[in-house]
């Protein structure tokens, strides 16, 4: 372990401590504790429209040893906040759900969780309260990363050392796989010239199977559907410290488009790491409801889940422009909607030798 990776866990470690520590001084003052978080709940998301994120509202909810279900979320809370700081102490990592399962070892049966959204959610509060993201408290998602592939030398911080690696040539056709906690990645050099995320497995495939990685100097990273965060970040990392433009490409229905929101905006249930996360000057480049008109793709009828989604994005800050409105109304029109691989009736390779560099020369992405 780095030094500077020791001065980190370090620093989370004592922000645990110092949280826990400030239930103990309520007991020593005669106080009954408590824990105030920002009410994650939809009606308390706001968009910050100065830095194009979601961000929470000012509604706080306390978590109080005045009621038996307040004291036992404290009680969670603080035995949570042990288990942390002794992973931390010892460089140890574990997943979200080993933390769900090893909760039934605790001594006492009303610390344990009835559920891993509850571990989840308990996880999520003690993010916002100590200004520690999850990753530094070294918890890891269940689900392996996404990969990206593209002309990027990287130097990552493993337990096996630091290993340089070049994301085109020391990696096979998979990709090189994004960790858990992407700051442990320094980049070294890299000759690319714009980051291409893409919702779906069988679309990345078919660029890197095609070589657009390599023509168009591109780092393709796979969303694999919603992203995660460690995907997330690691994108705003490309395009804050790289200065690399970035561009999402999803399906085309209203699902996808909130994949965009979520690489561009932030999402609702991560609201309190937006800036950390989100990439807002990230561009939409397809499939777009035009692009079912003009190249008559095969589709898919639209649901009534469908039209509602679409019909609630004309609501939605994220979406609140030209061109959103135009696309969303066109295919609340056309009643139609399709997946990137359609663009496969064209041809296997329209998609790389057409679609793409005439949509991303539009854009000024490309020449």
């Amino acid at each position: 372990m780095s030094s500077e990776t020791k001065t980190q866990d370090q620093e989370a470690r004592e922000k645990l401590i110092d949280l826990a520590a400030e239930f103990y001084d309520q007991f020593a003052d005669g106080e009954v504790p408590t824990m105030s978080i920002p009410t994650r709940t939809k009606s308390n998301i706001e968009y910050d429209e100065e830095k194009d994120v979601w961000v929470y509202g000012d509604r706080q909810s306390t978590r109080s040893a005045k009621t038996v279900s307040g004291a036992e979320k404290l009680l969670k809370a603080t035995y949570a906040i042990d288990f942390l700081a002794q992973q931390l102490e010892e460089d140890r990592s574990s997943t979200l759900r080993e933390l769900y399962y090893l909760s039934e070892s605790w001594d006492l049966e009303e610390a344990q969780f009835s559920s891993q959204d509850e571990s989840n959610d308990l996880i999520e509060d003690l993010e916002i309260v100590s200004n520690v993201t999850r990753e530094d408290f070294h918890m890891r998602p269940e689900e392996s990363g996404a990969t990206l592939m593209g002309p990027l030398l990287l130097r990552e911080q493993t337990r096996r050392g630091e290993r340089e690696i070049h994301c085109q040539e020391d990696v096979g056709e998979g990709g090189y796989q994004i960790p858990n906690n992407p700051d442990t990645i320094e980049f070294l050099d890299n000759d690319a010239d714009f980051v291409l995320c893409v919702e779906t497995g069988g679309m990345r495939d078919r660029l890197v199977e095609n070589g657009f990685d390599e023509e168009h100097n591109v780092i393709v990273v796979h969303l694999k559907g919603q992203p995660a965060r460690a995907t997330r970040r690691i994108t705003k990392r490309l395009h804050d410290e790289l200065d690399l433009p970035v561009v999402v490409f999803t399906d085309g229905d209203p699902w996808s488009y909130r994949i965009y929101g979520s690489v561009a905006y932030g999402s609702i249930k991560s609201a309190h790491l937006s800036e950390y996360l989100a990439t807002p000057e990230a561009e939409f480049v397809g499939i777009r409801p035009a692009d079912i008109v003009e190249y008559d793709l095969p589709t898919d009828p639209l649901s009534d889940s469908d039209i509602n989604a679409l019909e609630s994005e004309l609501e939605d800050p994220r979406f609140q422009t030209d061109f959103w409105r135009e696309q969303i109304e066109l295919q609340l029109d056309i009643e139609k909607k399709a997946e990137q691989q359609a663009l496969a009736s064209r041809g296997l390779d329209f998609v790389t030798d057409t679609y793409l560099p005439e949509r991303l020369t539009e854009m000024g992405i490309i020449d």
